[in-house]
């Protein structure tokens, strides 16, 4: 079935040649392959950067690496934390020291440097390694700051690792997850040096084969992998992984849309109306090929006020109240986002973590919206108020769309767009009285929401953009650095969430969601918060 789409001519010559190269390099590969089910191919219109665990600081690194690296724990799609490498831990010392009890049958995939058999077992000293690297200075990780509570850690044995932390840190473990804490061989990485971002040697279900940059990545079974599915079977169960680099998502929805690659990922605005209707639905000419898998992503979209400001309608609490019931965030979803993302009534902690209350926020209340803004003028003579969004251009249709609700209801609004990097200095310096944002999970936990409003990390020495201070949340948040109870820690998070929406330093938007769209025959793929590529449990069947 051929599916209806337009590329503009303007980028036909230069989605040719490209189509052209990677269509001789799938020819290619696919002579060396019995069965083109067992290859999943994804685009990455963003370059990878490298395959070295160590910078992998976004997606497009982190989806490659997640195929070639095992750390000593990972999550699984609800969140949880579960062994990897490491088979089991304790935590004990007042949850300060972590042990971590190592399987002995994992490998490194194969390579001529590990001598006569090219593999070996995987020690607590490779970890002793990994994380000592991860540290170096002179290998400048974007990833070092994950080991900021470490006081120390070692290898007690092959198979015991150990990790003392400075302070106590229930976030920790999820940390550990990350791909920055993979495991490497010391001997692999000290031969290539810098080398190794294209020369990875890892334990993961896949192995590196080939990479042409820019061009195409492969990655091929690692058969002595590990892991085990319910049933027994070893992962994974895909041959192979192709991965190209078509530069723009329409013409990767093009590739997609014609058959020649299994998965897409997100909702771009270049073809969200050709495959979705307005409530988020597949329109019927993509129903027969095409899966939809939709889940809450750990992203909250939000428009924060600088509270140091001088400006009279920034430190009023009943104006930035007033902003929050002003407008419809369930009809902005519906006509700007064709549905895709969860309006939000809650706080600033997105749907999908521990601490999340859909109770906590503000829904659509214009005649409380108008009468909070007569107060105001009541209250400080100002009467005609007004305030100015600064945003970029992405987001300029979601701040456009807020201006006008507002100003039905009395509140004057302005829009100023201006490029990103100008955006991110000048909410760092305390420039902007108001302006769009949006905070991505580095690490699944609300502490790491929370961060943003705790007194000691104003900007631009932290995250808290907004200059918030409150004692008692203050107070609360580092009561839950010490509280090993998992409800009760998550009952505090809610609190602070509560405080802080009560005095509004935010306007929440929406929690964003993650979208993946597949061919039919693509199975087990799943979905999860962090928006992690998992592919070892992925198979690809034959349609009939």
């Amino acid at each position: 079935m051929v599916k209806r789409f337009f590329l503009s001519s303007s980028k036909l010559p230069h989605y040719i040649s490209i189509c052209c190269a990677i269509f001789i390099l799938i020819s290619c590969e696919s002579n060396n392959q019995s069965d083109s089910n067992s290859v999943f191919r994804y685009n990455e219109h963003k370059n990878i950067g490298s395959l070295d665990p160590a910078f992998s600081k976004d997606n497009a690194d982190i989806w490659a690496t997640n195929q070639l690296f095992n750390g000593l724990v990972q999550m699984d799609d609800s969140l949880n934390v579960i062994p990897c490498i490491a088979k089991n831990w304790t935590v004990t010392d007042s949850a300060t020291t972590y042990t971590f009890n190592l399987r002995n049958d994992v490998y490194f995939h194969k390579h001529e440097l590990f001598g006569k058999d090219s593999t070996r077992t995987v020690t607590a000293q490779d970890f002793e390694y990994s994380l000592n690297r991860l540290q170096d200075k002179q290998v400048a990780s974007p990833g070092s700051w994950v080991l900021n509570k470490v006081a120390n850690f070692k290898a007690v044995n092959d198979t015991i690792f150990r990790i003392q932390l400075k302070q106590p840190f229930p976030a920790f473990l999820g940390l550990l997850t990350m791909k920055y804490c993979s495991v490497v061989p010391k001997e692999i990485v000290a031969h290539y040096g810098s080398d190794f971002r294209s020369n990875p040697i890892g334990t993961g279900p896949f192995k590196f084969k080939r990479w042409e940059e820019n061009i195409k990545l492969v990655f091929r079974k690692n058969n002595l992998y590990f892991e085990m599915d319910t049933n027994g079977n070893q992962l994974p169960y895909l041959e192979a992984v192709a991965i190209t680099f078509l530069p723009d998502k329409q013409s990767e929805f093009l590739q997609f849309a014609q058959g020649n690659i299994d998965y897409v990922s997100g909702l771009d605005a270049s073809y969200k109306d050709e495959i979705l209707t307005s409530k988020g639905e597949l329109r019927d000419q993509y129903k027969t090929d095409v899966d939809i898998i939709r889940g809450p992503y750990l992203n909250t979209e939000y428009l924060a006020f600088y509270l140091d400001s001088e400006v009279s309608e920034i430190q009023s609490k009943l104006l930035r109240q007033a902003v929050n019931y002003g407008f419809d965030r369930h009809k902005m979803m519906t006509y700007l986002r064709n549905g895709i993302g969860i309006p939000a009534n809650g706080g600033f902690i997105p749907k999908g973590l521990p601490g999340y209350n859909e109770q906590t926020g503000y829904s659509y209340q214009p005649e409380k919206a108008k009468q909070l803004i007569d107060d105001f003028k009541a209250e400080t003579g100002i009467t005609q108020p007004s305030i100015t969004i600064t945003t970029t251009s992405n987001y300029l249709s979601f701040c456009e769309y807020i201006q006008r609700e507002l100003q039905k209801v009395g509140l004057q609004v302005n829009v100023d767009v201006i490029p990103a990097a100008t955006l991110k200095d000048a909410k760092a310096n305390g420039k902007l009285d108001m302006f769009r944002a949006s905070w991505v999970a580095d690490y699944p936990d609300a502490e790491n929401y929370l961060s943003l409003y705790y007194s000691k990390n104003f900007a631009p020495n932290g995250p808290n953009y907004t200059h918030f201070k409150n004692e008692l949340f203050d107070t609360w948040y580092e009561q839950a650095f010490t509280e090993t109870n998992t409800k009760t820690r998550e009952a505090l998070y809610t609190k602070m969430d509560s405080l802080i929406m009560q005095d509004a330093p935010v306007v929440v938007m929406f929690y964003d969601e993650v979208v993946r769209f597949t061919r039919k025959n693509v199975n087990g793929l799943g979905i999860n918060p962090i928006n992690l590529l998992e592919l070892k449990k992925v198979r690809k069947t034959t349609l009939q």
